[in-house]
């Protein structure tokens, strides 16, 4: 029975490959309040909203073993998850800065003791094919290096014409066993995404209806969208004995990214004459992040702790530069004439950035008695970012230099009752924040923006095969950046947002074969303080919104290991932006799955968007994020 004061989903393997996700953000649209912000032009990378609040600008929020890793941008491969951990809520206290809504960490796959093999390929409608290996084992004939290895090669064409997509994935790890109580983890993972004439979004027209869907809307010609990343560190864990243990994190994450496309809508003119933005980015994003903690368990008395008390530090330098062409021509949709590349591109921004963030933790889980554990914990982070150029020319030029230094401190209070063995009802109190960087009209820093969350839930187990978790809260975000109403060039710092919801959901087994995971949010996102949209829900956050993922699997005869799948998927009305003018009507997805299980012989037929519903997952005014249309999928694989 989990005993956690907090709202926190696991997602584990079978359900990855029951439903054969293929992004992180499709892995956790079974998570109550974690809304699909929709991909990016196609690359298996994107973000999602939790509670509200939007998710993937910061490292930090997708974290990859509970180490910071990845932004919106950033490739994750979906071969290296072992099982996806959703925690729902302000998560300061152990991640820093961090969106209140809460943080997606993703456990991967390690290297095994025992010999094991998989072989696999998998083939869908748009020429999608992809083939994998998932290899792991002893490299020594004592067992105290194991090593895992795990590639994977994809490609796919679209329902629009010129794309073309590529992914390649290659992951190896080695555990050393550096004795019966040490332990060190050595990974590297390489992930390069590549689409020539990339996926373009779509538009909304005057009836609030979208451009049809395999039309190309852009010049494919100057098209390119390529993302590179490297990630490698180590892990080192030792316990003294059974009640104290050193864990000791180092990971680099270093990532190119290349962006030569058209499709950034500018104007449209009778639902027929676009305009576009044309032009080239490219940058390059290096993180370094080191961690040191102690975890011990004593007893003062009666009381038994838990304590946690650690240090992190990181790193993160971006470099950004820009060009745009000049004299784009008008793009015409019902006579689209796609014989078009720039004749020369001018230079618009080029941008360095570079941040340090230090932070000590403690934390102490408090059993009070059998039935009843506090929790008390503080954070304090020390961060420093320091931004260099702007217009073109200025990176070398000390006016453009911005240094912002900030402190912020981070509790945590969580108390935990159980009236039973199968009941839990707690009770938390925490408190967020993140750093704020943009340009006020006398040149000062912000301050950091504050989240500050209540929650109350129960967490019971029934049935003996069902677990459900009801959760009540309310997030406010204080020191919101917005425009300033003298100078727009320029902002100031009176914005807020709070966020009111529940939460419920239920899983496990049915009966005997048969699975369950559903879920259901209520979600009232609110501006609550602002110029002029104060009263307004937030954009892309709707109040309703529903999920179910159920399968059956046949127990024993001669079908044995057939089994099924359905996914229900709803996401109600919501505003497209803060001004509320433009509404996205909600939608409904239903995904289905039909697979054979016999030994170590895997065999499945996956399809998402069964009915090829088509809706918006996101935009405003012109610019919509589309849904993926009708996509099936069969696989196979051998373990031996």
């Amino acid at each position: 029975m989990p005993k956690s004061s907090k709202a926190i989903t696991v997602i584990p393997r079978q359900v990855l490959e029951d439903r054969n996700v293929r992004t992180l953000t499709e892995a956790v649209q079974t998570v109550p309040s974690v809304v699909d912000s929709g991909d990016i032009f196609g690359a298996p990378s994107g973000g999602v909203s939790i509670r509200g609040f939007g998710l993937g600008f910061s490292p930090r929020e997708n974290l990859r073993d509970a180490v910071p890793d990845a932004d919106y941008i950033d490739i994750i491969p979906i071969g290296t998850i072992e099982r996806v951990e959703v925690l729902r809520g302000a998560a300061s206290i152990l991640y820093g800065a961090v969106e209140p809504g809460g943080v997606i960490n993703r456990i991967t796959r390690q290297p095994l003791s025992e010999p094991y093999y998989q072989v696999a390929l998998e083939a869908g409608n748009y020429g999608y094919v992809q083939p994998s290996i998932d290899f792991s084992g002893p490299l020594t004939a004592d067992g105290d290096v194991l090593y895992r290895l795990i590639a994977g090669y994809e490609r796919s064409d679209y329902i629009q014409p010129f794309v073309e997509e590529e992914l390649i994935t290659v992951a190896p790890s080695l555990t050393v066993n550096l004795g019966d109580q040490t332990t060190l983890n050595f990974y590297y993972e390489y992930a390069r995404y590549f689409s020539d004439a990339p996926k373009t979004d779509a538009a909304f027209l005057s009836d609030g209806s979208l451009t049809p869907r395999d039309l190309y809307l852009g010049y494919p010609i100057p098209g390119l969208y390529a993302i590179t990343n490297h990630r490698m560190g180590y892990r080192f864990t030792h316990e003294f004995n059974e009640d104290l243990q050193l864990r000791h994190n180092f990971a680099i994450s270093l990532a190119d990214f290349i962006d030569n496309r058209s499709g950034a809508l500018d104007t449209i003119e009778d639902d027929r004459f676009f305009t576009f933005g044309v032009g080239e980015n490219e940058s390059s994003r290096n993180r370094y992040f080191g961690q040191v903690d102690l975890l011990a368990e004593f007893e003062t008395g009666s009381i038994a702790h838990q304590l946690l008390v650690g240090f992190d530090a990181s790193l993160s330098e971006d470099d950004y530069t820009a060009q745009f062409a000049p004299n784009v021509p008008v793009f015409d949709i019902r006579n689209p004439n796609y014989d078009y590349a720039p004749d020369e591109l001018v230079p618009e921004f080029d941008r360095l950035t570079r941040i340090t963030n230090y932070a000590a933790y403690i934390q102490d889980q408090i059993a009070l008695s059998d039935r009843l554990k506090l929790l008390i914990g503080g954070r304090y982070d020390w961060l420093s970012s320091d931004t260099q150029g702007g217009e073109p020319g200025e990176l070398s030029t000390t006016e453009s230099r911005r240094i912002q230094n900030d402190g912020a401190f981070s509790p945590r209070i969580g108390l935990v009752y159980q009236p039973s063995d199968t009941v839990s009802l707690y009770a938390s109190y925490s408190r967020s924040f993140n750093q704020t960087i943009g340009l006020s009209q006398d040149g000062s820093a912000f301050e950091p923006s504050r989240g500050t969350q209540y929650e109350v839930g129960v967490k019971t187990d029934f049935l003996d095969r069902l677990s459900a978790t009801l959760a009540a809260y309310e997030i406010t975000k204080t020191n919101v950046n917005v425009a300033d109403p003298d100078d727009p060039d320029f902002e100031i710092q009176i914005g807020e947002q709070r966020s009111r919801g529940i939460e419920l959901e239920i899983g496990g087994e049915v009966l005997r074969g048969w699975n369950i995971i559903a879920s259901y949010a209520f979600t009232n996102a609110e501006i609550s303080e602002d110029p002029v949209f104060a009263g307004n829900q937030v954009g892309g956050v709707p109040e309703h919104q529903a999920s179910l993922w159920t399968t059956y699997q046949i127990q024993s005869g001669s079908l044995e290991g057939l089994g099924f799948g359905l996914g229900l998927f709803y996401v109600g009305e919501r505003p497209g932006d803060s001004s509320n003018t433009q509404i996205l009507d909600g939608y409904f997805r239903t995904d289905a799955a039909l697979y054979y299980r016999r030994d170590r012989f895997n065999a499945a037929i996956n399809i998402s968007n069964l009915f090829d519903s088509d809706y918006a997952l996101g935009g405003s005014g012109v610019f919509a994020v589309r849904n993926e249309p009708f996509t099936i999928i069969g696989s196979v694989s051998w373990e031996f």
